[in-house]
């Protein structure tokens, strides 16, 4: 067992109350209530006293937690309970989960699904609540049998005596541990004693989710609710002066139609948007609106220039010259180095503007009153909407209910509150409840793209193939890709990196592992080059740069871990069996390390009617404990399928400052088809903290595909989307 202190938290993290009806209730700041998700396997308590902040113990029993970070399909909903269960030793199908509603005052920790942090954040909270439980359980029973503490265990919510015959479940103790004071140290299992922690356990939604249940934003009604669509300018650069209004309001099932303006007071990141003025329709049906929409005869006024394609590429390619610089490293004397170099390499890589296409289109519910407003739907962010939606209403945030759905995929895109506020200022306008909907042409036209990339990378190798001089510099609209501290940083004598940023009127956002998903990509296909250049095996290569990095590092300091980064490459390497060829097998690898995880992938491309195939792919992660195996594994599988597809097909073009793809006939998403036939996960063994797992399995994609196909076509891709931009010719240098 661990000890682990609770005295600073006792306050802020634990409190314990009687629950009506009987049984106890854990209050930790870190888990709300909402309503229920889950039938469970045995009787629900007659009345359950509802708290934000509690895990529920009912007189039969039963344990419900309540989780706090948006389900984006992540699967928090499954691997959050596993955690409670396992430190309070309840059997896991006594466990229910329901969504939480907002209350961060109460959590004292944030409510939001980004950046990979929800178990890593909710890891301690989380075992703290279930080993508080379980600790003030076995004291209630050694009162009530006149024992010590140490004389019971607890096992699948039964206390028993260790030398007796007596037991009793921990739905009869419960309502008689409501007065045990929280232990000033709490003993938490040691990884090698978790029974639960670390198996393959479904998805606690997933029969809803197959059998079409109501769970996602898009399902939520209200009785009175009336339904809204928006008409946002055709251009970035545009606003709306007026429109033929008193037609669309004479229209069938159009009850209003106006002008609406989401502009807050000093708007943070969240409220990112690049059009805050908008034509808002209400009605009665989503088709008479959609027809409305077709009727709308629009003055729309120029505000700046409106961009196109080749603009875009004439910023990167100026950014990369004289950009804003935004962070950089240097170590040794780079251009020296490159002087005296026996062979140089030098390439570039781009990408273009993507969407974030979730599956479920941008809506929101939203009922304002005069002093009051009740927002539901799908946010990954309902703090930053909430204090949004107090300025834009000056409404003070204490009035303000912000409660989360399930997400229909939210990749970044959810990350960011418009939709929220513009249901917000339409329901205010109307005085009535409405439920806002994008069609997808409002969503992929809207903006909040992924920026678009552009990187420079240049390596030196001396007589003996040592690589001696690295430089990288990028630039991005509007914010760089590059991350000078992480590999290669530490490995090179002379390296030098440098992240820009330039200026665009296109409103852009994180998107799957940002900047991570592109320059992971750039650099494993530069490192492999570099490889080849050098006559090494890839893998090799890299492990000889890891062992750098370990035994001798160059510098202050690196943000990675060199022998767990090299850990993923040797796992990666065993179980695909590299260096084994197969006739008609091109195999390409990667590794990459992003929000605190390692991954490394190796791809096995073949030629099928002449047209590249990924047959296989091995992945090995290093996540520290993992959880739930299942979810996991499907986490990981996914951002391969992601990777791979964003990387050959997804593009978005533009003309006189409006996107061309409006709808996916004209933007390719990956089909089932052309996803790996096969896809092997790994996970590193270890004992170390849960780390991010929603994003680091897409990264490595796209470098261990551009190295598979260089190896099955024999071209070098250096831009994407793969399928369609001109690769060009790449300059080389042999001294």
């Amino acid at each position: 067992m661990t000890l682990i202190k609770t005295q600073h938290n006792r306050r802020s993290f634990l409190k314990v109350s009687a629950a009506a009806g009987g049984g106890m209730m854990i209050g930790f700041n870190w888990m709300t209530s909402c309503t229920p998700a889950s039938e469970p396997a045995i009787a629900i308590p007659s009345e359950w006293f509802k708290m934000n902040g509690y895990i529920k113990i009912g007189d039969t029993g039963l344990v419900t937690i309540f989780s706090p970070n948006p389900e984006i399909g992540q699967n928090v909903m499954t691997s959050m309970p596993m955690v409670v269960a396992e430190e309070l030793d309840v059997k896991w199908d006594h466990v229910v989960v329901e969504q939480g509603a907002l209350d961060e005052d109460a959590f004292k920790n944030p409510q939001f699904a980004g950046g990979s942090l929800s178990i890593k954040l909710g890891w301690d909270a989380l075992r703290m609540a279930g080993a508080a439980g379980r600790r003030m359980l076995l004291e209630a029973a050694a009162k009530e049998w006149a024992v010590d503490v140490s004389d019971l265990t607890a096992s699948e919510g039964v206390i028993k005596e260790k030398n007796g015959e007596r037991s009793i479940g921990y739905g009869a103790i419960a309502s008689k541990a409501v007065d045990i004071e929280v232990p000033e140290e709490l003993e938490l299992k040691e990884p090698k004693d978790y029974q639960l922690i670390g198996t393959y356990q479904k998805n606690v939604e997933g029969s809803k989710i197959v059998t079409g249940k109501p769970l996602f934003g898009i399902d939520f009604e209200k009785e009175g609710m009336l339904l809204a669509m928006i008409e946002h300018p055709p251009a970035f650069g545009m606003k709306v002066a007026d429109f033929n209004q008193q037609e669309i309001k004479g229209m069938d099932g159009v009850r209003d139609a106006f002008i609406i303006d989401t502009t807050t007071e000093e708007p943070v990141w969240a409220e990112v948007n690049a059009f805050n003025s908008l034509i808002a329709i209400v009605g009665e049906s989503t088709w008479q609106l959609m027809n409305a929409k077709k009727a709308l005869k629009v003055n729309w006024e120029t505000v700046s220039e409106a961009e196109n394609s080749q603009m875009h590429a004439t910023r990167l390619e100026e950014g990369l010259e004289k950009g804003n610089e935004e962070e950089s490293r240097k170590d040794g004397d780079v251009d020296a180095a490159f002087a005296k170099a026996a062979k140089i390499i030098e390439r570039t890589y781009s990408s273009p503007f993507m969407a974030h296409n979730t599956l479920e289109p941008m809506n929101f519910f939203a009922h304002v009153t005069e002093n009051a407003a009740e927002l539901v739907g799908p946010t990954q962010t309902p703090k930053a909407l909430e204090d949004a939606a107090s300025k834009l209403l000056d409404i003070p945030v204490e009035k303000i209910s912000v409660n989360m759905t399930r997400m229909g995929g939210g990749f970044g895109r959810r990350l960011y509150v418009h939709f929220g506020l513009e249901a917000a200022a339409i329901s205010k306008k109307m005085g009535a409840p409405i439920k806002l909907i994008y069609t997808r042409e409002d969503d992929m036209t809207q903006g909040t793209y992924r920026p678009a990339y552009r990187s420079t990378y240049r390596a030196g190798l001396d007589e003996d193939n040592n690589l001696i001089a690295f430089s990288v510099r990028g630039v991005g609209l509007p914010e760089g890709p590059v991350f000078p501290n992480r590999f290669p940083a530490g490995t090179v004598d002379n390296y030098s990196a440098v992240k820009l940023g330039a200026k665009t009127n296109i409103s852009t956002g994180a998107w799957r592992a940002p900047r991570s998903h592109f320059t992971a990509g750039a650099e494993q296909s530069f490192i492999d080059e570099v490889a080849e250049l050098a006559g090494k095996d890839p893998i090799d290569f890299r492990l000889e740069l890891f062992d750098r990095a370990k035994n001798n590092p160059v510098g202050e300091e690196h943000d990675y871990d060199a022998e767990r980064y090299a850990g993923v490459l040797k796992l990666v390497k065993e179980k695909s069996n590299w260096g084994t060829d197969a006739p008609g097998v091109h195999r390409g690898v990667a590794a990459y390390y992003c929000h605190n995880s390692y991954v490394a992938q190796v791809m096995d491309v073949v030629m099928d009617a002449g047209k590249p195939k990924v047959k296989k792919v091995w992945c090995a992660v290093d996540c520290g404990i993992v959880v739930n195996r299942e979810g996991a594994k499907n986490i990981i599988e996914g951002g391969v399928v992601d990777g791979i597809g964003h990387a050959m097909y997804s593009e978005l073009k533009f003309e006189n400052g409006s996107s061309v793809s409006k709808n996916f006939n004209t933007y390719q998403l990956i089909r089932h088809s052309q996803s790996p036939e096969e896809i092997e996960v790994y996970f590193v063994e270890n004992e170390i903290a849960p780390t991010g797992l929603g994003e680091p399995g897409l990264p490595p994609a796209t470098g261990a595909l551009a190295s598979a196909l260089y190896k099955a076509t024999g071209t070098r891709y250096y831009h994407e989307p793969f399928s369609t931009a001109d690769q060009g010719e790449q300059k080389l240098e042999i001294g």
